[in-house]
C-alpha cells in the first residue's frame, strides 16, 4: 500500500518546479505547419467574435489602419514583449480532444475507499446533462442583478434551506470554496466575535481531517492565533484563553464521538465551538445545532457533485441567527419586488469586504454557485426520504463490512460509525496489505503501518464488499450470512429525531419528468451568455467553449479521489505540468501553484509567500501593505488577512497611481514595506506607463509587488507581469482562461512567482506539493480544484501563441470601440495618455442625476428590458458603469449593446427636456416583467410597446424578467434566507 505521507514531491512532474520541464509545448521546438496543412477546425476565429473584415470596419471607423497600429497607441512601448510567446501553434479542436484523451487516458481510475471529507456519489444523469453540461447554468454571471437571475438565486435558496435544516442552524450561507477553508473562516468569524480581550487560542480536534487541520494552521498564523491540536476529552479550556474549537463530526477515523459535554464547557469558557460535518450523515445523527454547536462547515460534494480530483465543489457554513451578520460569502435572501411581488437576491453583507475593506472580517467575494446547484437539485430529486434511503444503504453496507472483518478475525478502532472504519491489522503487514488493495485497484486510507481507513459512498455495492474483504484474506465469505450479522452501530443517543427538507420543493419533483421542467423554470428566469452579452467590467465574461468544457465531466477527470496515489493520477500531472509550463510562459514568472481556488484565494496565497519571504530575510517586522485607494475591495481584505497593515494610496485625475503619493509613502514605511498590491492595466481600465517606476520604487524600498491579476486578459501576449516587475500576480482562470463563471463560482486563482519566491508557494500535508519552506496549505485539495483546469489547458493549446495574442488585441479593440461609439452619449471617465482605454472602460453618469434624477441604477435595470445584463455598477467609482466586452462578442453584438445604451440615453433627454416624467418615465419602472405589461391596468404616461420592445430588434428574442425591480432594503430589514416555513406556503 502506498503511504500517502510519505509520497515524494512531483519533479518535474506537477506543481511548483522553477524552471519549466521541457514537454514540446512551452519553447517547442517542432517546426510550424504550414497554414494550407492545419485542420480546418482550429479555433481562433471561433472564440474571437469580429471577423477579420469586421475588425477592418472597426478600425476605419476608429481612424486606424491595422490593429497593431492601435495596440502600439494603447500598450506602451517600454512594457511590450520583445518576443511573440514561446507556445505551440494552435491546434484544431478534433486534434485537441484526441490529445487530450490520450492524457486523460493515464489516469487510472480505482476504487477509492479513501474517505476523508471526499465520497464517491452518483450525479442524476438529469442534474448531469443540465446543469453541469449546461450553458445556460454555467455561463451565468454572479447575481448581482436579481431580477434577471431569480433561477438561480431560488436553486441556491434551496441549497441553504438543506444546509440549515440538516445541521440544524438557523442560518446557512450559499456556499464557499471547500470545506478546509470554511473551517478556517469558522476560526476567524469565532476570533472576530468574542467578547474576551486577550484570547488567541483554538483549539483543534485531533478527530478532524489533516488537510482541515493543515489550512487552520495556515490561516492562524499571520492573525496571531495560537493553534492547539488535541483530544477533546483532555482539553480543559484554559481561563480566558480560548475562543473557539474545532470538532469533526463523524470524525475523520469513523468514530461518532458525543460532544455535549464538551461544548457545555466550550461556552462555559466563552468559546465558539465549530462543527465539521457531513451531510449525508445528518439524515441519521443528531444535527450539530441540536447539541449546541455556535457552526456547522463541511463539504456538500457527496450530494451527488463528483470527486474531480478534490474539486471544485460547494462547501457550506452554517450558525445560529445571533451571527447572521457576521456570517462570511454571500446569503441569498428574500424580499419583494416593486408590484409586491415576492424576490430573491443576494444580502447586503455578502459583500461586506467591498464595503469595510481593510476591516473586513473575511474576503470571500465568491461561492460555489454550481456546484451548490448541482448539490441543491441533488436533495430536491431526492428528497428528504431518498436521502435518509441512500444514508441507511451506506451505513448498512459498512455494518456489512464491519461484520465481515471481525469473522476475520480482525478489531476495528471504533465500534460506532456511519461509514467509515478504520481497522488494526494486526499480524498484517501494511505493505502486504496496500499491496493486495492495488491488485483489486482499490485504495483504502493507510493511516498508519497498522491501521487502514475504508469509507464506503453511495456507489459501493455489495460485490465491492466481498472484493475489500478478499484484501484482508483468502477466506471466502457469505454476503447474506454477513448482512444477518450486521447490526447499527449508530448511537442510541445520538440518532436523528426531527423532521429536515419539509417544504414542498423537496417533495414534488422526485421524478425525472418533474425535475427535468422544473430546472428549466428555472433556467428560464436567467440570463446567460447564451442569451446576450454580459459585459462585466473586471469581470471578462468571455465565450467558454463546448469543447472546453466537455473534459470536466470524463470520468478519468471526474472519478478520482483527491488522495488517489500520485502513480494513479499521471495524466493529471502531465496536464498540471503543461498548465503550469504555459502560464510560467504567458506571465513571464520561473513558478506557478494551482492550488488556490479562487481570486481572493490567490491574493491571499500571493501575499502569504511574500510575508513568508520577509520572514526568510529576517525581515518579519515588514507588514506594510500600499494598497490603490481604486483597488477590487478584496484586496485590502486579503492584506489584513495576511497579518498586513493597509496603507491606500491615492490616485490621480486620470485614474492612475498617484507617483508622488506612493513615493512619499514607501519612502515614510520604508523600513517596514512589505508589499505594494496593485492591478495591471489600472482598475480604472487604463495601462499605466509609470508601471515599472512603480514596481522600481517599492523594490528600493525592499518592499515586494503583488500584481492583481484580474486585468490579465489586457496583457496576455502583449507584455507580462513577470517583465513588468511584479514579484507575485494570481490569474483568474476563470476570466482570461475561460473557466466559467457558473452563476458566481467555481473559479481558480493559481499564482505566479519569480525564483525567489518560488520555495514558499504552498504545500500540503497529504500529498506532498512544493518544498518545506512553503507558506502550508491554503486549499483543502493539494491542486485546488483541479477538474475544471482541463478547460483553460485545452483554450491556451487551440489557441497557440497567435491566438491568445489576437485575442487580446481584440479585447483591447472592442473596448476602445464601444467607447468611441457612447463618448458623445456619456463621458468616458479615465483614457490613457493617448486618449485610448484598455480592455474596458468606465462610462459617467453621475450628471444624469442632476440633469434627469437618474441613477446608475436606473440605467442597469432599463438595460434588462433591452435583454441586456448590467455592465458592472458604481465601481470603481460610485454612479458609474464599467464596460467590458471581451474579445468573443461580434460587432453586431457590440452595435446591440451600444444602440441599447444611445436609446436609453435618449429616453433620459426626453426626461431633461420635460417630454417625460422624473418619476413616471422607462427607467424608473425598469425592468418590465410581461405580466406588468399585459395587465389590465396600464397607468404610466408612457406605452406599453416603449416599456417592453424599446427597439425593434428587441421583439425578435426577447428575454422577460421574472419580477421587476427587488427592494434590497426591505430584505435586509427582514432577512429570510430559507425556503418559507410550511405555515407560510400554506397561508400563500
Amino acid at each position: 500500500m502506498t503511504d500517502s505521507s510519505t509520497l515524494k514531491p512531483l519533479t518535474p512532474q506537477g506543481q511548483n518546479s522553477a524552471v519549466p520541464a521541457s514537454n514540446g509545448r512551452v519553447g517547442s521546438t517542432k517546426p510550424n505547419i504550414p497554414a494550407a496543412l492545419l485542420p480546418t477546425d482550429r479555433f481562433e476565429h471561433r472564440h474571437i467574435g469580429p471577423q477579420d473584415d469586421e475588425v477592418a470596419q472597426m478600425l476605419e471607423q476608429m481612424g486606424y489602419d491595422s490593429l497593431d497600429a492601435l495596440i502600439d497607441k494603447v500598450v506602451p512601448a517600454q512594457i511590450r514583449m520583445n518576443q511573440p510567446l514561446q507556445l505551440d501553434q494552435g491546434k484544431g479542436e478534433h486534434e485537441l480532444m484526441q490529445e487530450l484523451r490520450a492524457i486523460a487516458s493515464q489516469n487510472k481510475i480505482f476504487r477509492s475507499y479513501i474517505g476523508m471529507g471526499y465520497s464517491g456519489c452518483i450525479t442524476p444523469p438529469v442534474i448531469l446533462r443540465n446543469i453541469l453540461e449546461n450553458p445556460g447554468w454555467y455561463t451565468q454571471y454572479t447575481p448581482y442583478q436579481a431580477e434577471i437571475a431569480q433561477g438561480r438565486l431560488e436553486a441556491l435558496l434551496n441549497f441553504q434551506t438543506v444546509i440549515k435544516d440538516l445541521t440544524g442552524l438557523d442560518i446557512a450561507n450559499a456556499s464557499l470554496l471547500d470545506e478546509g477553508t470554511a473551517a478556517a473562516e469558522a476560526m476567524a468569524m469565532s476570533y472576530n466575535v468574542q467578547k474576551k480581550k486577550n484570547a488567541t487560542t483554538f483549539f483543534v480536534s485531533e478527530l478532524c481531517h489533516p488537510q482541515t487541520i493543515e489550512i487552520i494552521h495556515t490561516r492562524a498564523l499571520p492573525l496571531g492565533i495560537s493553534v492547539v491540536v488535541g483530544d477533546h476529552q483532555q482539553f480543559s479550556f484554559p481561563e480566558g484563553e480560548t475562543f473557539g474549537a474545532l470538532l469533526q463530526y463523524p470524525a475523520t477515523d469513523g468514530s461518532i464521538q458525543d460532544y455535549k459535554e464538551f461544548i457545555e464547557q466550550a461556552h462555559a469558557a466563552g468559546a465558539l465551538v465549530t462543527v465539521a460535518t457531513d451531510l449525508l450523515s445528518l439524515t441519521l445523527l443528531t444535527p450539530p445545532g441540536e447539541f449546541g454547536a455556535d457552526i456547522a462547515v463541511g463539504n456538500s460534494q457527496r450530494l451527488g457533485v463528483p470527486l474531480g480530483y478534490g474539486g471544485p465543489h460547494a462547501a457550506f457554513f452554517a450558525t445560529k441567527a445571533a451571527y447572521q451578520r457576521k456570517i462570511p460569502g454571500r446569503i441569498v435572501g428574500m424580499s419583494h419586488d416593486a408590484q409586491g411581488k415576492d424576490a430573491l437576491r443576494l444580502a447586503l453583507q455578502t459583500r461586506e469586504q467591498h464595503i469595510r475593506r481593510d476591516k473586513a472580517t473575511s474576503n470571500i467575494c465568491t461561492a460555489q454557485v454550481l456546484l451548490a446547484v448541482t448539490a441543491s437539485m441533488y436533495a430536491v430529486y431526492h428528497g428528504p426520504a431518498g436521502l435518509k434511503q441512500i444514508a441507511e444503504r451506506v451505513h448498512l453496507l459498512t455494518a456489512v463490512l464491519a461484520a465481515g472483518l471481525k469473522k476475520l478475525g480482525f478489531e476495528l478502532v471504533s465500534e460506532q460509525y456511519f461509514d467509515t472504519l478504520q481497522v488494526r491489522l494486526g499480524d498484517l503487514d501494511g505493505e502486504e496489505v496496500g499491496m493486495r488493495s492495488q491488485s483489486h485497484k482499490i485504495n483504502l486510507r493507510p493511516v498508519d503501518d497498522k491501521i487502514v481507513g475504508i469509507s464506503l459512498d453511495e456507489t459501493t455495492t455489495a460485490a465491492d464488499i466481498l472484493d475489500i474483504l478478499k484484501i484482508f484474506s483468502d477466506d471466502a465469505l457469505s454476503l447474506e450470512d454477513l448482512a444477518a450479522a450486521a447490526v447499527t452501530s449508530l448511537p442510541e443517543n445520538l440518532q436523528r429525531t426531527t423532521p429536515y427538507l419539509t417544504h414542498p420543493v423537496f417533495n414534488q419533483h422526485h421524478s425525472e419528468t418533474e425535475l427535468l421542467r422544473y430546472m428549466q423554470q428555472l433556467q428560464n428566469k436567467d440570463l446567460s451568455l447564451t442569451t446576450s452579452m454580459i459585459p462585466l467590467g473586471s469581470c471578462t465574461m468571455k465565450l467558454n467553449a463546448t469543447s472546453e468544457m466537455l473534459p470536466v465531466t470524463w470520468p478519468e477527470f471526474g472519478q478520482i479521489h483527491p488522495f488517489a496515489p500520485v502513480e494513479q493520477t499521471q495524466g493529471y500531472q502531465e496536464l498540471f505540468q503543461q498548465l503550469e509550463d504555459s502560464l510560467a510562459e504567458i506571465t513571464g514568472f520561473a513558478g506557478i501553484s494551482l492550488q488556490p481556488n479562487a481570486g481572493s484565494q490567490g491574493e491571499y496565497s500571493g501575499l502569504l509567500v511574500i510575508r513568508k519571504y520577509h520572514e526568510s530575510q529576517d525581515n518579519s517586522h515588514r507588514k506594510i501593505c500600499l494598497i490603490p485607494d481604486s483597488a477590487h475591495g478584496t484586496n485590502p481584505a486579503s492584506a489584513v488577512m495576511a497579518g498586513m497593515k493597509v496603507v491606500v494610496v491615492g490616485c490621480d485625475e486620470f485614474g492612475n497611481i498617484d507617483v508622488a503619493d506612493l513615493k512619499q509613502k514607501a519612502e515614510q514605511h520604508r523600513d517596514d514595506l512589505a508589499a505594494l498590491m496593485v492591478t495591471y492595466p489600472s482598475t480604472h481600465g487604463v495601462f499605466e506607463e509609470e508601471i515599472q517606476d512603480i514596481c522600481q520604487v517599492i523594490h528600493d524600498c525592499g518592499g515586494q509587488v503583488y500584481m492583481d491579476g484580474a486585468n490579465m486578459n489586457a496583457q496576455v501576449g502583449l507584455c507580462r507581469p513577470g517583465d513588468i516587475g511584479a514579484d507575485v500576480c494570481h490569474l483568474n482562470l476563470h476570466k482570461t482562461f475561460c473557466i466559467p463563471h457558473g452563476g458566481g463560482g467555481p473559479g481558480m486563482g493559481p499564482i505566479g512567482v519569480q525564483s525567489h519566491l518560488v520555495p514558499f508557494l504552498p504545500t500540503h500535508p497529504v500529498i506532498p506539493v512544493g518544498s518545506k519552506e512553503g507558506i502550508g496549505a491554503v486549499s483543502a485539495a493539494p491542486w485546488g480544484s483541479p477538474s475544471i483546469l482541463p478547460i483553460s489547458w485545452v483554450y491556451i493549446s487551440l489557441m497557440g501563441a497567435e491566438g491568445l495574442k489576437k485575442a487580446t488585441e481584440v479585447a483591447i479593440l472592442n473596448a476602445n470601440y464601444i467607447a468611441q461609439r457612447l463618448e458623445k452619449h456619456y463621458p468616458v471617465l479615465f483614457k490613457g495618455k493617448t486618449g485610448l482605454v484598455a480592455h474596458e472602460c468606465i462610462l459617467d453618469l453621475r450628471q444624469l442625476k442632476k440633469t434627469a434624477g437618474i441613477e446608475v441604477d436606473d440605467i442597469a435595470k432599463r438595460l434588462i428590458d433591452y435583454g441586456f445584463h448590467a455592465p458592472t455598477v458604481s465601481w470603481p467609482v460610485p454612479g458609474t458603469i464599467m464596460v467590458e466586452p471581451t474579445e468573443s462578442e461580434s460587432k453586431a453584438e457590440l452595435d446591440r449593446f451600444c444602440e441599447a445604451m444611445i436609446s436609453i440615453r435618449a429616453e433620459i433627454a426626453e426626461i431633461e427636456l420635460g417630454q417625460c416624467d422624473r418619476t413616471d418615465n422607462p427607467l424608473k419602472h425598469a425592468p418590465h416583467t410581461a405580466e406588468v405589461v399585459i395587465a389590465d391596468t396600464w397607468e404610466h404616461s408612457y406605452s406599453r410597446e416603449q416599456a417592453a420592445y424599446p427597439e425593434p430588434w428587441v421583439r425578435d428574442a426577447k428575454f422577460w424578467p421574472a419580477v421587476g425591480r427587488v427592494d434590497n432594503a426591505f430584505g435586509d430589514r427582514n432577512l429570510v434566507c430559507s425556503c418559507p416555513s410550511m405555515d407560510a406556503y400554506a397561508d400563500e
